[in-house]
């Protein structure tokens, strides 16, 4: 969900919230894929042809991508709402998140948002 969208469905509070649970929730998936690379390693080694361990090796192949794809997701996610974070602290009363979205694009990387404390503005980059 884009940062604009988030902040004026949820607040600002609530999207933080739900973008470290979604990170979280694909770190959960990289474990549960590694899981699989190693059963599915384990089964491959322990068949008889190579017709027999295909299967096996297209799912070690199959739950590798996935973890991958999962863990570089996990990493963007944090690492964003990390960096939009350490923006709402409001630069006139230091009030941390307590925020109001003033102006923001569909898909814009910048958010025009206002102090809920003090009425200050000031821009967010996404």
């Amino acid at each position: 969900m884009h940062l604009a969208e988030g902040i004026r469905k949820h607040g600002f509070r609530k999207w933080y919230e739900r973008e470290l649970l979604q990170s979280h929730a694909h770190l959960a998936l990289t474990f549960v894929c590694g899981i699989g690379v190693a059963a599915s390693m384990e089964l491959a080694f322990k068949s008889r042809g190579l017709s027999d361990g295909l299967p096996d090796w297209a799912a070690v192949a199959l739950c590798a991508a996935v973890g991958i794809w999962a863990l570089r997701r996990y990493l963007y996610l944090l690492s964003h709402a990390e960096a939009v974070a350490n923006q709402a602290d409001c630069p006139h009363c230091k009030a941390y998140g307590r925020l109001t979205l003033v102006k923001g694009d569909a898909g814009g990387d910048r958010v025009r948002v206002g102090c809920r404390r003090c009425g200050h503005e000031w821009h967010i980059d996404a």
